[in-house]
């Protein structure tokens, strides 16, 4: 079975990243920059890095464009740029098209025109530490949908030593434990009588709202 092979458009922070380690689990990554000098950067890294205006489609379709399985735009502040590339890539027929939004109205375009996936790096990053600062027990938190997340919760003083029947996350809160991280092992799905341990990570989902109340309440 052949490697997927993708082709990463815009080496800023967020960009590089994921062409960095999408190459370190072995992947063939073509890496993109208008700037020389980030292609250069990056050129030690992927398997091919190349200095190209990502709005000239004569440009990416020289470069094989169609050919990759996937293609992240990562293109920063140049938000008109990052739609003609989006709108060029989508009619040249781009398997899976996943780009970074700047704000909520950029993400809604880039949906309406297309992009199959569109994240929101510095959102998520500025939500996962405001969790943080708000619960320092907090050491992950994922947005799955507009109403629903999943954080990951180091086991507060409070819990230690009671089982999940004990702490009824779910009959308190609405929130579901769906695992149990302890030191190299994952306990998937616990039971009830599985007993909280010190340094425990608990993996929770639930409403925003009712990890909002959970969290607070274990931060105390």
């Amino acid at each position: 079975m052949a490697k997927k092979q993708y082709a990463v458009i815009g080496m800023g922070r967020f960009g590089s990243s994921v062409a960095s380690v999408l190459s370190d689990m072995g992947f063939d990554v073509l890496a993109i920059d208008r700037d020389e000098q980030r292609t250069q950067e990056i050129s030690n890294v992927v398997t091919h890095a190349v200095s190209a205006d990502s709005t000239d489609e004569e440009a990416l379709r020289a470069l094989g464009i169609r050919n990759f399985d996937v293609v992240v735009v990562s293109i920063g502040e140049d938000i008109q740029a990052s739609i003609l590339t989006t709108l060029i890539l989508k009619d040249m027929g781009i398997t899976t098209l996943v780009v970074k939004a700047k704000t909520e109205l950029h993400g809604k375009v880039l949906e309406k025109i297309g992009a199959d996936k569109v994240v929101y790096p510095e959102r998520d990053m500025g939500m996962r530490v405001a969790h943080h600062l708000a619960s320092p027990n907090i050491l992950d938190y994922i947005e799955l949908s507009d109403d629903y997340s999943i954080l990951e919760m180091k086991a507060s003083s409070n819990m230690i030593g009671q089982n999940l029947k004990q702490l009824d996350i779910r009959a308190r809160y609405g929130c579901n434990v769906i695992a149990i991280r302890r030191g190299t092992q994952m306990n998937i799905s616990p039971y009830a009588e599985d007993s909280i341990l010190q340094n425990d990570v608990l993996i929770i989902v639930g409403h925003k709202d009712n990890l909002s109340k959970m969290e607070l309440s274990y931060s105390k």
